[in-house]
């Protein structure tokens, strides 16, 4: 254990109360309680008559009718149709030979097929309704259009290309994510990395104090409590400043944690906020699009990203499963420029929101060694910038990468990469969640251990708990710190974003992290994939041909 870590495991935040990693308190700093916080949704009716009448029932029924109507007309084709087996035949053709000409992941065609083989002609009919994109093309429009309008709107300093002309595999990536968007490569920027939410928490709240010109923020979870109280407060307390502040997050909030209100709640306290794609009383394929960044920017000089949600578990203030480990970054210079405009661009996907020149903001930081290079991924492209990050570390690393992540639903691509790596003697480690949050995510992780094993990765399990940081590291000299699991959700379905860093101070922090967080952490082994509950083989085996789907 590192001692500039300080033990980071033996306590639940840097200024929280001391506690065992494997006894799991509470983050609660002195004189703080949740009586004092601000609080702007009133508390939702308990009870089945609240749910009832409340509107995401609603909502909830209207879609359940209209899924049960569209899956009964699939039915009724595949009955009426189904001694029709030259019919039969003909479709199953016509869809292989589509479904191998159309750019897709492999594993994605496999589960159609499958999907075809099983109701070869229900099957069929709804493939063609999730292309067809009902109710989602006018949004993929919006995002391409803000996208467009903004992609030169930071130039690249050349010098700074200039001095890494030795690095070809960055040099290469800088020029792959500039194709699809506005990626530039930076120098003069700060990088802090936090390898726990309370250590960052307690930063954010630092910055938010000094923000004098605008606040940004851009979360997919939030949740009313302690963490998003303080935060509030202080948010609350800027608008009335006079300080811009914006705040938009995933309208899935809806269903769990926030009332459909809420914005205009925040609006009422000077607070611009808006919820990204909320759930309506209509079936559509663009629900399965969700806004899963995380970003706050101050004023263009300070940015904050990484796997850190506004809600209580995060910062171990309370506890769902087990002890919380997340991490994150913050940036202070010039990259910060990134995410003030990758916010403005989803910010702005009505025409009448836009206006980027508050990217236009660039601090230098003479304290900032190394190059960073924010990015982001839409899934309203064609292209998978995510996951050719990730790709392009493991197959140009020649010692070691290691890799933090929740979630592990791979496509071919990515665990052909991983398994390369190995075969060819790189130190590739794995380290998951060893108290997992969902069972059907957790169960198709472990349906991938014997391969990867087989070539060599190492897998390790968080026994104290849940893994949600999403952290890449090779060489001592790279890495990735962000929002992008190694899941099918995050590499094909989410908006999400990251931070690429090259020779930055922060990297041997991150090494540190990991090091130390593997010492909390149990092999993987043959044996122990043996000893694996049948229920989550089980599972796994059931549920690996729709891996792509979820």
């Amino acid at each position: 254990m590192s001692e500039k870590q300080d033990s980071i495991y033996e306590k639940s935040g840097s200024a929280g109360k001391k506690t065992s990693v494997l006894n799991i308190g509470t983050y609660a700093p002195d004189g703080d309680s949740d009586e004092n916080l601000v609080r702007l949704a009133s508390p939702r009716a308990k009870g089945l008559l609240g749910l009832v009448f409340s509107r995401f029932f609603l909502i909830a029924v209207l879609l359940i009718l209209q899924i049960a109507i569209i899956a009964s007309l699939i039915i009724m084709f595949d009955e009426k149709l189904g001694s029709a087996t030259t019919i039969h035949f003909i479709f199953a053709i016509v869809m292989a030979f589509y479904l191998f000409n159309k750019e897709m992941d492999s594993s994605a065609k496999m589960t159609w097929l499958f999907i075809i083989a099983m109701l070869p002609v229900g099957g069929p009919l709804f493939f063609i309704y999730t292309q067809s994109n009902i109710g989602h093309n006018k949004l993929k429009s919006a995002v391409n259009s803000s996208i467009d309008e903004s992609k030169d709107r930071i130039p690249q300093d050349e010098s700074v290309l200039e001095e890494i002309k030795d690095s070809p595999s960055v040099l290469g990536l800088n020029k792959y994510l500039n194709n699809s968007g506005c990626f530039p490569l930076f120098k003069n920027t700060d990088v802090q990395y936090y390898p726990v939410g309370e250590e960052m928490f307690e930063s954010m709240l630092d910055e938010l104090e000094k923000a004098e010109d605008f606040i940004f923020m851009e979360y997919f979870i939030v949740d009313e409590g302690y963490m998003f109280g303080k935060i509030l407060d202080i948010l609350i307390r800027k608008a009335q400043e006079g300080v811009d502040v914006r705040f938009m997050y995933d309208g899935m909030c809806e269903i769990s944690t926030l009332p459909h209100n809420y914005p205009e709640l925040l609006r009422r306290k000077g607070i611009k906020a808006k919820s990204y794609a909320p759930l309506k009383p209509f079936v559509s394929t663009h629900y399965n699009y969700r806004d899963h960044r995380k970003i706050m920017v101050i004023d263009g000089k300070t940015a904050f990203t990484g796997g850190i949600n506004l809600a209580d578990e995060y910062i171990n203030h309370i506890v769902r499963f087990g002890h919380w480990k997340d991490t994150g970054i913050m940036l202070k210079g010039e990259a910060v420029s990134s995410f003030t405009l990758m916010f403005l661009q989803m910010w702005g996907l009505r025409k009448e929101h836009r206006d980027f020149s508050r990217a236009d903001i660039s601090f230098k930081n003479e304290n900032g060694d190394g190059y960073v290079m924010p990015f982001c991924d839409s899934p309203m492209d064609d292209d998978k910038a995510a996951e050719n990050v990730y790709i392009s570390m493991l197959n140009t690393a020649e010692k070691y990468v290691y890799i933090h992540t929740p979630y592990l639903i791979m496509d071919d691509e990515m665990k052909s990469a991983i398994r390369l790596a190995a075969s060819r003697g790189v130190d590739v480690r794995l380290i998951l969640p060893g108290i997992p949050d969902k069972t059907i995510p957790y169960a198709l992780a472990k349906s991938h251990y014997k391969a990867l094993i087989r070539s060599g990765v190492k897998i390790y399990e968080y026994t104290p708990g849940f893994v949600h940081s999403k952290v890449c590291l090779s060489d001592d000299c790279k890495a990735v710190v962000g929002t992008i699991n190694f899941d099918y959700r995050s590499l094909y379905h989410h908006f999400e974003c990251g931070v690429f860093l090259y020779q930055t101070p922060c990297i041997s922090d991150i090494r540190d992290d990991i090091e130390d967080n593997l010492e909390y952490c149990e092999p993987v082994t043959q044996e122990t994939i043996k000893n694996t509950p049948l229920k989550y083989k089980i599972i796994g085996v059931l549920m690996k041909p729709f891996a792509p789907l979820m």
